[in-house]
């Protein structure tokens, strides 16, 4: 039995219960109409696959004009469906003209059943390959709205930025693969993002990828898809990241943590530009911008044999160093404002400012953690904040290993319940990144969720 709809309008009763009787055992739903004044409010009603339409239903008319006309309805309603014909007349022309205005097929009466019930399958198929990748395209479109949307906020006035800025400008331009380098909470997602939106590639996605995240069982699956069945939860067909990303920019982040095997399957991918989902045979040519960044040191990572050099080369056509929060000077202020600005409105806390004495603690600070602790630094302060000013009390910054900072237990707990709940906003909900960002374990934080009822 193929899983599919089938509606039979057919205005002879022997016809209907023939048809009926012969299609029962081949499809999941076989409903009939004798009327197709009423087939509009049935495709309302119920959800088909296929219709098989009778040509003629006006006695002593054989014109097959009705049968034009309500196929023509029937694809207003949804142009996706497979309409499939019937007629006594072998009329070549008609066919030819019914097929041109969208039909799937034409098949004569009286029928062979064996080759009905072909060309219904055959429809059937068409039918369901079309909602794949209207559903993939659909998908994929929503992926670059999502993506897209999230600007880069490259704040910053210090000659260090600036620098950078003009360094990528000359880069977007091109399709040069690039090399990020940095440390922890720089923003080199924000730089991938940035020479994403200076490209002429920023109408088409850019897919992130934290290979980081990224073991051995799941690598191939997930860069370059699977086809049904490949696995044993594969159930159906599945594009990769790079398939996704394909006409855009893929990022992979983290791109020290892969081991030598996945290593070796990367680069086989990234020279070729072409993938072969698990399972499949097909070859699949992509067309992507690759960006990648790391903290690591990629150089002495080849020295102790640990990354391969030919993928160095490959992946690190220009190289971009991303300075560190420290080396920004008068930036440290001004993305913190930024980000008091962004809380104080996500938590309701009215127009907070900053003491001078907050400022000038923030500044002389050397931000181990970069943007990503001033972040969350700011953030914390705000949750906690109960005045209309921040002062340098609110920030616990500078504390010794093994020190210890008395919060009062409400605050620590409204504090990690909002701070667990703003990390689930911006990760949907995506444990793993989520406790990557807030630096607990996946199974801590599962426990602090089911404890706080979130």
């Amino acid at each position: 039995m193929s899983a599919g709809n089938i509606l039979i309008v057919d205005d002879h009763k022997r016809v209907r219960i023939s048809l009926q009787m012969l299609l029962q055992d081949e499809f999941e739903m076989v409903n009939v109409l004798s009327n197709p004044k009423t087939l509009l409010n049935e495709l309302q009603a119920n959800c088909y696959d296929i219709i098989l339409l009778d040509m003629n239903f006006s006695a002593g008319v054989n014109t097959g004009n009705e049968g034009l006309f309500w196929m023509n309805e029937i694809l207003k309603h949804d142009p996706d469906l497979a309409v499939v014909l019937l007629t006594a007349y072998g009329d070549v022309e008609l066919a030819v003209k019914a097929i041109k205005q969208g039909a799937s097929d034409f098949v004569l009466k009286p029928w062979d059943n064996n080759k009905l019930i072909s060309t219904l399958q055959s429809a059937l198929k068409l039918r369901q390959s079309k909602r794949k990748i209207q559903k993939l395209e659909i998908d994929k479109q929503e992926l670059t709205r999502e993506l897209n949307q999230r600007k880069s906020e490259m704040l910053g006035r210090s000659t260090a930025m600036m620098n950078l800025r003009k360094l990528l400008q000359k880069v977007a331009v091109t399709n040069a693969n690039v090399l990020v380098l940095g440390e922890h909470g720089t923003g080199k997602e924000l730089i991938a993002r940035e020479i994403h939106q200076q490209s002429d590639r920023n109408r088409k996605p850019m897919v992130s990828v934290d290979m980081g995240a990224m073991n051995e069982s799941i690598f191939e699956s997930e860069l370059f898809g699977h086809v049904k069945g490949a696995f044993t939860d594969a159930r159906e067909d599945r594009q990769g990241r790079f398939e996704l990303a394909s006409g855009g920019t893929i990022f992979l982040d983290e791109i020290g943590n892969l081991s030598l095997a996945m290593q070796a399957k990367l680069l086989s991918v990234l020279q070729n530009r072409e993938v072969i989902r698990v399972g499949d045979h097909q070859v699949r040519s992509i067309d992507i911008r690759l960006v990648c960044a790391t903290n690591k040191n990629l150089q002495e990572m080849i020295a102790k044999g640990t990354f391969r050099e030919d993928l160095l080369y490959r992946i690190n056509t220009i190289q971009i160093d991303v300075p560190p929060l420290r080396d920004r000077g008068s930036d440290i202020v001004l993305l913190a404002e930024y980000f008091l600005m962004n809380y104080a409105k996500k938590y309701s806390k009215g127009r907070l400012k900053y003491t001078d004495e907050a400022l000038v603690k923030l500044r002389n600070y050397a931000w181990p953690g970069n943007i990503r602790e001033l972040q969350h630094a700011v953030e914390k302060a705000v949750i906690l904040s109960e005045k209309e000013k921040i002062t340098e009390e609110d920030f616990f910054l500078n504390q010794k290993p093994g020190q210890r900072i008395e919060i009062p237990a409400q605050s620590f707990v409204k504090m990690e319940k909002q701070m667990i709940l703003a990390a689930m906003e911006r990760h949907g909900g995506n444990l793993t990144h989520m406790a990557k960002e807030l630096g607990v374990t996946r199974p801590t934080l599962y426990h602090k969720i089911k404890k706080y009822d979130l």
